[in-house]
């Protein structure tokens, strides 16, 4: 009689485990960089609507004293606007500059969201025009 001899190995071979690497590797190389740029465009919101918050009651304190407030004032984190009533929040990532006048104003809020050079910038006026002059998330 003869005997069988079945070779089972148990295991992955090495270029098997290469292949799954590489695969790996690919759709990290995908996928980082537009998880970086989503959690870049979540923290901008923040300035979209402390901005929008300026905005609301910059009309409600020209409405009662005929000029807009804080002219030259910059909060950062946990700073206020303090004729107007608006608080920055403790966590706050950005800074914001309010210039103003008796018919016009302007706030800026600023951030270095990634680390790059490059500074994140969003504007508010006084017709609520809220515009991002510079995008840190797409430079």
């Amino acid at each position: 009689m003869f005997k069988t001899f079945h070779n089972r190995e148990k295991g992955f071979t090495l270029i098997e485990l290469m292949i799954v690497v590489v695969i790996i590797g690919i759709l990290a190389a995908l996928a980082i960089p537009r998880f970086m740029q989503a959690t870049t465009k979540a923290k901008q919101s923040e300035a979209k609507q402390l901005l929008k918050q300026v905005y609301t009651m910059q009309r409600t304190y020209r409405q009662a004293n005929n000029t807009y407030g804080d002219a030259g004032v910059t909060a950062a984190a946990g700073g206020t606007f303090p004729q107007i009533g608006v608080e920055i929040m403790a966590s706050a990532m950005y800074s914001y500059t309010m210039a103003a006048a008796q018919n016009t104003f302007t706030c800026t809020a600023t951030a270095n969201l990634d680390d790059d050079a490059t500074i994140d910038t969003w504007t508010i006026d006084q017709n609520g025009n809220l515009q991002n002059t510079i995008d840190d998330v797409t430079t």
